[in-house]
């Protein structure tokens, strides 16, 4: 249903990925997804080892067991294991795009050789700590500091909302020092170092969601991440997050959309199936406009990335325009499917509510379009 045939535009290789994440999808995630949704559990000890065999942790990283493939590659990945759930790609991007892509971007040899073969396996898992309770999307006034006793440094702080927080191997955390923002790497099990998992969400419950504790958390000077001081550090990595949610987006938005083509068809009303009327043609034709664009964003964008032009603006613009697209491709699926798009029994509702939190993290819909205000007008107004 793709009418502007924009997967003619990939490459081999890149069909290649998106096949492979689609069957995977399909036959390892789509049976039982609804389950771990209305559970609240993911099953990411027997899924990260699958993941990481399929290349799916680190793929856009080279060197360290990790695959080198191409932005749009990943792109692709991301787009169809979201078409299962959000939490899966929520998984696969913040192992990859954010903890592995800080300590390969800004660790140590000796970092780098420790963590990231066995991030890239899916044999160790990682989180990112940078929000915190009082600081989301101002995370220059972060309360975490680290400061110096010795040879050594101190943590105290806390984050919030970190996908895979309480199952992770290692924390990437994020913290104030007298010589501005730094990372360091937190193991499981380091004493004063606790989680907390998030429960009652109504949204990504498919997903390990948990806050972290560090309670004058001792770590020595090789656990700080040697490439970055400030907030370039983080920030850097969390533009790789958002390029995978522009791909991401889409793959929620298509399952919606291709679950209210089908319903249409075979759903009768009044005596034909239901889209045989003129409102539910209306309905879908926009849905399909709108994938349509968001298909060409993603593309455009992913082929900049590969070719090292792209710009945060340009990252912040592919990730307001495509989940907002996709969470109303959601929203009108659902009223597609009447009192049915309630349940379970379709990904509709499930892939509707997983977007409203798509939509806040890794920058707000507010914040990503003050990032285009600021770039149309060249006039900041965060403050």
């Amino acid at each position: 249903m793709d009418l502007l045939r924009v997967d003619d535009q990939l490459t081999d290789e890149e069909r290649l990925v998106r096949d492979t994440a689609r069957r995977y999808a399909a036959d390892r995630i789509e049976p039982h997804v609804a389950d771990w949704f209305e559970e609240g559990v993911f099953p990411a000890a027997e899924l990260a080892p699958e993941l990481g065999e399929l290349g799916f942790l680190g793929m856009h990283l080279s060197g360290y067991g990790c695959p080198g493939a191409g932005a749009v590659a990943y792109g692709v990945a991301c787009r169809e294991l979201e078409a299962a759930d959000s939490g899966l790609r929520s998984f696969v991007s913040v192992q990859g795009s954010l903890a592995m892509s800080a300590i390969h971007k800004y660790g140590s040899e000796e970092q780098k050789q420790e963590w990231l073969p066995r991030m890239a396996a899916g044999r160790a898992i990682g989180c990112f700590g940078l929000t915190e309770p009082d600081h989301g999307s101002d995370p220059a006034n972060m309360r975490t500091h680290a400061k110096r006793e010795g040879s050594d440094w101190i943590l105290n702080g806390s984050k919030m909302w970190i996908t895979n927080g309480s199952i992770a191997d290692v924390a990437v955390v994020w913290a104030r020092t007298d010589d501005g923002v730094r990372g360091f790497l937190v193991p499981r099990g380091t004493p004063g170092f606790t989680t907390r998992d998030v429960h009652k969400k109504l949204s990504l419950r498919a997903s390990v969601t948990s806050e972290l504790s560090l309670d004058d958390v001792r770590l020595p000077e090789d656990a700080t991440l040697p490439g970055v001081r400030g907030l370039r550090g983080p920030l850097g990595c969390l533009s790789e997050a958002r390029y995978g949610i522009i791909w991401g987006a889409i793959g929620a938005g298509r399952s919606c959309y291709e679950t209210a083509v089908e319903y249409a068809r075979t759903r009768e009303q009044f005596g034909r199936p239901i889209g045989g009327f003129q409102l539910t043609q209306e309905k879908l034709a926009w849905m399909e406009v709108a994938l349509g664009q968001a298909g060409l964003v993603a593309l455009h964008i992913g082929r900049l990335k590969e070719a090292g032009k792209v710009t945060p603006q340009q990252v912040s613009f592919g990730k307001l325009a495509n989940v907002r697209a996709a969470l109303d491709i959601a929203r009108q699926a659902r009223s597609v499917l009447g009192a049915n798009g309630v349940t379970l029994e379709y990904p509709v509702i499930r892939h509707m509510t997983n977007l409203e939190s798509v939509l806040t993290y890794e920058g707000t819909q507010e914040v990503h379009t003050l990032v285009l205000g600021e770039a149309i007008t060249g006039l900041s107004a965060y403050r």
